[in-house]
């Protein structure tokens, strides 16, 4: 009898064991850095400076190389990060500042919202330019620990072209204010250093972590240790110190023992600032930067590492994008999403290197604004006529910005495969490909709109607005 119990037990034990195995939820860490270029890591191509940390994840991940953000412009990139929405859809354009009078809507789902329901500590540590009022403010928002500044750096009086444009610039820790004009050649290591702490803090428990640098948007700042390390002067330095960053991040969650369940993703939220010149990054061989609707300003580098669920040293060239990332976490986790639309797709096929997966967009969609400017399906790429802004010159020097002048595009068909720098229009030769865009750029501007047709959309939702 008592050895048919100790069997008994026995299975018990295993089927308990197996339930917590099956029931045991990721980490997730998204480091999301702020104006840097296509080719501004070391495995993306980048010259006069080195990114050994980032380069041995994508050498232990997978590089995605035709990897989108929404807009080219900070807050409506973080906007559709968080809610895997285009930000048209949820009325998040431009980039919010301390005159501005709207902020993230309280109906909306975000990730940390998404993924509390399934028992995970939040932390958001870095820029947020989702609404500065507390009613925007991370902490009403899903996060349970944030520090930070509610907008871009550049947003203070002493930016060379602020004028008195801007009050001094408030560093948040939870909901209140705790410093003004902050030293901002500690940003970096500050947010670092408090993404340790959470991570130690929550190991034995599952967390979702987003750490936003300020860098290397500008101005250009980097702490005393990091100062003159890199061939490239400050821009070099800037992106060394964030590499150094991401290196802590990897190495503790490794002392952590919780690195193989872990999924740690990297990307920027825009193209490079060019009229910064050697305080900008480069986005070779993409045209164009921030700003713009040209790969340049929305094609990003991006790494994704999960030891034994992404394969190791693995490459992925299908189209996907930081809208995806919410529908591919609430996958993961298992967490339910709410009934306001979305327009990211589940990417998990690819990220795990299914051998059959491919992008689950029938069509990619760029704006600028409310302005519909182009749209993508598989490797062809159809702006509509618009202008834009481009370069006079080869950009300014040492933090003072150069001039743009405006350059303007006929409409014109680009093949991304053969063709990623967007150099050769092919439309009068493919005529079909034209009429077949046409119809999908028509099927998104029936949902949320494009000022350019003046339609004004079916599906669109508001911010939060302030008096």
């Amino acid at each position: 009898m008592k050895n048919v119990m100790m069997v008994i037990w026995g299975a018990f034990c295993v089927f308990q064991i197996s339930i917590a195995c099956a029931e045991q939820l990721p980490n997730v860490v998204i480091i999301f850095t702020d104006d840097q270029g296509y080719s501004d890591v070391g495995c993306f191509g980048a010259e006069g400076f080195e990114t050994p940390h980032l380069d041995q994840m994508a050498a232990e991940g997978m590089k995605f190389t035709d990897f989108y953000v929404a807009q080219a412009v900070c807050g409506a990139s973080r906007a559709a990060l968080l809610t895997g929405c285009y930000p048209n859809r949820i009325g998040m354009l431009g980039a919010p500042s301390s005159h501005s009078n709207y902020g993230i809507h309280a109906n909306e789902m975000l990730i940390p919202e998404l993924v509390k329901q399934k028992g995970y500590a939040t932390a958001m540590y870095g820029k947020w330019h989702l609404g500065h009022r507390v009613a925007s403010l991370p902490m009403q928002h899903g996060f349970d620990d944030y520090f930070g500044l509610p907008y871009s750096n550049d947003m203070w009086p002493f930016h060379p072209t602020a004028g008195d444009r801007f009050p001094d610039l408030p560093t948040i820790e939870k909901n209140d204010v705790v410093e003004y004009n902050s030293d901002q050649t500690q940003l970096t290591r500050w947010y670092t250093e408090r993404a340790i702490k959470f991570i130690h803090r929550n190991r034995k428990t599952p967390f979702f972590l987003y750490l936003a640098h300020s860098m290397p948007h500008v101005p250009l700042f980097v702490s005393k240790k990091h100062k003159g390390v890199s061939q490239q002067g400050m821009y070099g330095d800037v992106i060394s110190e964030i590499d150094w960053s991401v290196g802590q991040i990897l190495n503790t969650l490794k002392r952590c023992g919780i690195d193989d369940n872990t999924l740690v993703i990297f990307t920027s939220d825009n193209g490079p600032w060019l009229s910064y010149g050697n305080h900008a990054g480069s986005c070779r061989p993409l045209r164009e930067g921030k700003g713009t609707t040209w790969e340049g300003g929305m094609r990003e580098p991006c790494i994704m590492r999960w030891p034994g669920k992404i394969p190791a040293g693995s490459v992925c060239n299908e189209v996907a994008a930081t809208i995806d990332l919410f529908p591919t976490i609430a996958h993961l986790t298992g967490a339910p999403v709410s009934e306001n639309k979305i327009d990211g797709k589940n990417i998990w096929p690819l990220m795990s290197g299914q051998s059959e997966a491919r992008s689950p967009h029938k069509a990619y969609y760029y704006y600028w604004g409310r302005h519909l400017q182009a749209v993508r399906s598989g490797d062809w790429k159809l702006h509509f006529p618009h202008g834009y802004r481009t370069l006079v010159g080869k950009g300014g020097n040492d933090g003072i910005p150069s001039a743009y002048k405006n350059g303007h595009t006929p409409l014109a068909l680009f093949n991304l495969k053969d063709d990623m720098g967007e150099t050769t229009n092919v439309a009068q030769a493919n005529p079909k490909v034209v009429k077949e865009l046409q119809a999908l750029a028509d099927e998104i501007r029936a949902q949320i709109g494009d000022s350019a047709t003046k339609i004004q959309g079916a599906e669109l939702r508001q911010p939060q607005l302030f008096d």
